[in-house]
């Protein structure tokens, strides 16, 4: 049996393609003999024993009227092999008187066969290109990979032992105001692809893109400052070359065992955590936001209820929020007393009675590191 499946539609279609050319009608069969492709609709399914005896013998099979008559479902004629790779894996025959047509038989059949090749090499394209999607899907979802999809990467060049970062595409389509296309997400993979660093790129969703980067430099090293760099270049490409609004987030990067997988759980927390906080943003990074993003995990358990605990008691006895933007403050100015009266506009003294009497409601000593830790976490929890 031949490795090249002939199928109907390419066959119809090397049919309309030639008789274009040359004024006969022209017939196609595939590797049992069976007419898959012709000229005349009424013939397709018929057994072309014609066909048979060029493909048990591997030559041009002529057939004049007396032939003809002697053999099933067979017209006067030229019957071809059709070869991709040296295998014979269909045949093609021109209807009409034999002398006349062997001029343009050789011609037929050579033509015939370049869409043959063709047709087989777009094939093993969009096999490859499926496959690359396939163990894309797999390495973000599993620790290990079957052993399928293993000898699959060895085929496709695609080295698994190169650590890599994920990050993480979105195509908002709430601010585009439409469902996103294929086509959109189809143009915004093609403009992934060039330059090729050895990305490796898979669609997620009809939303969502997944691109593997190599996470290491070329001295070895992971530089994510470098990564950054890289999304903003591709931010920038994006917009100077479609209509489409993304966001995108960088995961991290690990070097054990199933890293891909956990570097992509890490850009689609960065990504959730991302525009809670900072929705006109369109980048994340899970190096800013590691503590929320950690602490997101935790939403939903009994542990929040215990630690948001003596935020709540705060958040009661402080109805215009003084209380807690005065914490804030402090929590991001390192706890320094100057930096945070600067910042409120307030005197020292101020300051200090407002910590105070934070630490009187909600029962912590904030001269304490597990006490203030604890509303610092909490506060953490509460932002959206």
């Amino acid at each position: 049996m031949p490795f090249y499946h002939l199928d109907a539609k390419l066959a119809q279609d090397i049919v309309n393609r030639t008789m274009k050319i040359i004024d006969s009608n022209i017939n196609v069969m595939d590797a049992n003999g069976m007419i898959i492709g012709s000229g005349d609709n009424k013939r397709i399914g018929e057994l072309h024993e014609g066909a048979l005896l060029a493909l048990s013998q591997g030559r041009v099979v002529e057939i004049n009227d007396a032939v003809a008559i002697s053999l099933q479902g067979v017209r006067p004629g030229i019957n071809l092999p059709l070869r991709v790779e040296g295998e014979v894996v269909g045949v093609i025959g021109l209807t009409g008187d034999p002398d006349l047509l062997r001029q343009h038989g050789q011609l037929v059949g050579m033509a015939a066969e370049m869409m043959l090749e063709q047709a087989r090499l777009l094939n093993m394209l969009a096999q490859d290109s499926r496959m690359r999607e396939a163990l894309v899907l797999n390495l973000i979802r599993n620790d290990e990979l079957p052993s399928s999809l293993m000898e699959w990467a060895q085929r496709l060049g695609i080295d698994l032992s190169q650590p890599r970062v994920v990050t993480l595409i979105e195509l908002d389509s709430r601010r585009q105001g439409a469902d996103v296309s294929m086509k959109d997400l189809q143009q915004l993979q093609s403009l992934l692809t060039i330059p090729d660093r050895e990305n490796l790129i898979a669609i997620v969703s009809l939303n969502e893109m997944v691109v593997l980067q190599p996470a290491l430099n070329s001295h070895g090293r992971w530089d994510a400052e470098e990564h950054r760099k890289r999304v903003d270049n591709l931010l920038l490409r994006i917009s100077e070359n479609s209509q489409l609004n993304v966001r995108v987030s960088l995961g991290n990067h690990f070097s054990d065992p199933g890293c891909v997988a956990r570097s992509y759980s890490t850009a689609k927390a960065a990504m959730t955590v991302g525009k809670q906080r900072m929705p006109n943003q369109s980048s994340y990074y899970y190096q800013d936001l590691m503590l929320p993003v950690l602490l997101d995990s935790l939403r939903g358990g009994w542990q929040v209820n215990e630690l948001n605990r003596p935020l709540t008691k705060l958040k009661a006895m402080d109805n215009n929020g003084l209380l807690r933007r005065t914490l804030q403050a402090w929590f991001k100015h390192n706890m320094h007393p100057g930096a945070t009266v600067k910042s409120l506009y307030i005197h020292r003294n101020t300051l200090d009675y407002r910590l105070n009497r934070i630490s009187q409601i909600t029962g912590l000593n904030l001269k304490k590191f597990d006490d203030h830790m604890q509303l610092y976490i909490a506060l953490q929890l509460d932002e959206e």
